[in-house]
């Protein structure tokens, strides 16, 4: 899986800045403020994201995504748990599959492989036969809201 300090953290801070969400970075292993997964996996509190080195992008993605698709009364009581219902979940993957070709040195190939490394399960069998064969209420979901 690749780790956002691979990636370069600035090109996750400029990506999630424009979502009005900051990056927060967390110093070797120590642990991640908000983390719902804990040891590496990204951690959401308030309006920051909250990252190592070694947090894997998708991580990154997945929980900056929760925020971008919550509404602003739920993101005041953000605390490690970003909440949602199952189909808000789906558009959260779905937007984070979006997102991956905005990141310079990313790609949503990489997401695909990365998600699938990490267990993320679909019917379908991969991130990828999800998105492209399985996802159409996820960018439903985003559409009615204005966010794909």
């Amino acid at each position: 899986m690749t780790p956002c300090g691979e990636l370069g953290l600035p090109a996750l801070e400029v990506l999630f800045a424009s979502h009005g969400l900051a990056l927060v970075v967390v110093a070797g292993h120590s642990e991640i403020p908000g983390s719902y997964w804990g040891e590496s996996e990204a951690g959401l509190v308030g309006e920051q994201l909250h990252v190592r080195a070694d947090t894997p992008v998708h991580s990154a993605l997945h929980e900056a995504c929760h925020y971008i698709c919550m509404d602003a009364s739920r993101r005041k009581a953000l605390d490690t748990d970003a909440g949602g219902d199952d189909l808000e979940e789906s558009a959260v993957c779905y937007l984070q599959c979006l997102l991956a070709d905005r990141l310079p040195g990313y790609s949503r190939e990489c997401l695909f492989a990365d998600m699938d490394a990490w267990g993320y399960s679909f019917r379908l069998g991969s991130a990828r036969a999800w998105f492209e064969n399985d996802a159409e209420d996820a960018l439903a979901w985003l559409e009615q809201r204005g966010l794909a």
